[in-house]
């Protein structure tokens, strides 16, 4: 497994700490359903699908698909093999959904069949999977017209084994029109004796077009990799340069067009050490640097230039010694430098702001040694005491006792192996950023802006946090964009959970149970009357309302997805609509 080599950044302007808990709100959600005219098929598990692996692959598999290109606009297959889509504009006024494609009668009769998986890759196509292994891409034309224009498949593939289509996109390099599409498969591996004896793997597979004249599509490469857990997120980077992972087992490129993939080499464990070009220690108001020069050197000599943010220390005719951006800002006017034993330089930095120590002299500069003076070791010192003590509770506060771990609820335990999140590049197959997420336990993925990558949903405490992703800014990739308060403690009292969601615009998040209730938070909202908070004895503000929504049917709940106005809920016979929110 790669090293962490990345934290995410929350952004603490999103964080409510003051946020007390959701009013159960007894406001009515209107609720529409369509009868279907073939059920949706629910495949049952197979007696040799028994792993954990398989059930949250496969068993907890959401059949009800959002079209993020065409508002209020949901797909799903029924068990006729018929594509079937649904545009929602009169919650009062349902159409009947309307066949969009048929699966051949001929695919989908394997022994280890899989349910049907949709991805749409882009405003005008489809991938599709049969279930049985054979993947299609369907031209679908622009999916939101009234037009009833059948999809078209352009390219078809037996791929041999089943599998389900995790995610897609499509791109236009150097005017080739090129779709990226994402596999998994869960696969008998022979040298898993320790474990089920199935292992996990994604298979990202490039389709181009043949010639810019043709409708032709062939495949330009596959590129395999091989893990030990289902994946909580996987998705292929809008342009195809890039694959993001979430998993809790790590995953690694195994094979590329059929060949195998050398397994890097591991790095040595010790680094050469070299001695320092320069000793530096501070103080709260100023920073002291002390930097070894060429014996001799004149004060004529010496090239020094000072700004608020930057250092240039040199000797004339010879390369810079020191050169780069400070930690943080200095008052030029205030600094000095001499030199000290005709071999060293001592340069004086004055702080703009006192108080905060530094972690480094220059960003990202490794060539230097800090120096502790004694009496900031024994200010550390006195100040880390309170974290250590001979005795089990030697401070408590209070009459409060000890943590006790056996008091810990289930909500609050976390898998032993640590999961990541990994960005691996395209052209190398290496990870170039991991994230250790540890007990940031994941919720959900979401799609909110169709020419992005899905965001997905972390619990960070109690709140639950929603990221963006953003491949093309290495130095900020994953970017905090929502908070849905408590809803990290809240989910994790949900015993029944099947399902997790929110509205792309963040307005309210879902949960969804195996069979007929759905609760919704929504965001806190200003309140119409006037309400005191009587323990505290201030007036509220705003209130964020919990409403609890519970279906006329007693068949399980196979998919569940949220536009910013409706929570769409599929049941094998029934298509339900709640209408959430009126705007």
């Amino acid at each position: 497994m790669a090293a962490s080599n990345y934290s995410l950044k929350v952004n603490r302007e999103l964080l409510d700490p003051g946020f007390e808990s959701y009013r159960l709100s007894l406001d009515a959600i209107p609720t529409y359903s369509v009868e279907l005219d073939a059920a949706v098929e629910e495949v049952k598990l197979k007696d040799t699908q028994y792993t954990l692996e398989h059930m949250r692959a496969f068993g907890m598999y959401n059949y009800l698909h959002l079209d993020p290109w065409y508002e209020d606009s949901v797909l799903f297959v029924d068990c006729k093999g018929q594509v079937l889509g649904l545009t929602v504009t009169l919650d009062t006024a349902l159409g009947k959904p309307r066949e969009l494609y048929r699966i051949p009668a001929d695919c989908g009769q394997s022994e280890h069949r899989l349910c049907a998986s949709l991805s749409l890759t882009s405003a005008t196509w489809a991938a599709l999977s049969d279930g049985a292994g054979r993947l299609y891409l369907l031209r679908t034309g622009k999916r939101g017209d009234s037009s009833h224009a059948k999809w078209e498949p352009l390219f078809s593939e037996d791929t041999g084994e089943p599998f389900t289509v995790l995610h897609s996109v499509s791109h236009v390099p150097e005017g080739v029109h090129t779709m990226e599409v994402l596999l998994l498969r869960i696969q008998k591996d022979p040298q898993e004796t320790k474990g089920s004896g199935y292992s996990v793997s994604l298979e990202w597979i490039t389709v181009a077009k043949k010639n810019p004249d043709e409708k032709k599509y062939e495949v330009k490469k596959r590129r395999v990799l091989t893990g030990k857990s289902v994946p909580h997120y996987a998705a292929v980077e809008p342009q195809g340069k890039g694959l993001m992972v979430a998993s809790d087992k790590p995953f690694a490129f195994t094979h590329v067009d059929g060949r195998p993939v050398e397994p890097p080499h591991p790095e040595p464990m010790e680094v050469e050490k070299t001695d320092p070009i320069y000793f530096w220690q501070q103080t709260a108001e100023d920073v002291t640097a002390c930097v070894r020069m060429p014996e001799g050197v004149t004060k004529e000599e010496v090239q020094f230039r000072l700004t608020a943010d930057r250092i240039r220390l040199g000797v004339q005719g010879f390369p810079s010694i020191l050169e780069g951006q400070l930690h943080s800002s200095v008052d030029p006017e205030a600094s000095a430098w001499i030199i000290k034993d005709d071999k060293s330089l001592e340069v004086t930095l004055q702080k703009l702001t006192e108080g905060p120590l530094w972690s480094e002299l220059l960003t990202g500069d490794k060539r230097g040694e800090y120096v502790v003076s004694d009496e900031q070791a024994a200010l550390l010192h006195e100040r880390l005491t309170f974290l250590t003590s001979e005795d089990l509770n030697g401070n408590p506060d209070g009459d409060k006792p000890p943590c006790n771990s056996q008091e810990l609820e289930d909500c609050d335990g976390f898998p032993e192996d640590g999961s990541s999140l990994t960005h691996f590049d395209g052209e190398s197959l290496k990870p170039t950023r991991v994230v250790n997420l540890g007990s940031h336990q994941f919720l959900f993925s979401v799609d909110v802006n169709p020419s992005d990558m899905p965001c997905f949903c972390l619990r960070h405490d109690v709140d639950a946090l929603v990221w963006q992703p953003r491949p093309d800014q290495p130095s900020d990739m994953w970017e905090h964009v929502a908070t849905f308060n408590a809803l990290g403690y809240v989910q994790a009292s949900k015993r029944d959970k099947k399902f997790a969601t929110c509205a792309p615009n963040f307005s309210y998040a879902s949960l969804g149970e195996c069979l007929r209730r759905a609760f919704i938070y929504r965001q806190p909202a200003p309140v119409e009357t006037v309400l005191f908070n009587r323990r505290q004895g201030r007036q509220v503000g705003q209130v964020a309302k919990q409403q609890v929504a519970s279906l006329d049917s007693d068949k399980p709940i196979l998919g569940f997805r949220a536009t910013n106005e409706r929570l769409y809920m599929l049941t094998s016979s029934h298509l339900f609509v709640l209408k959430v929110n009126n705007n």
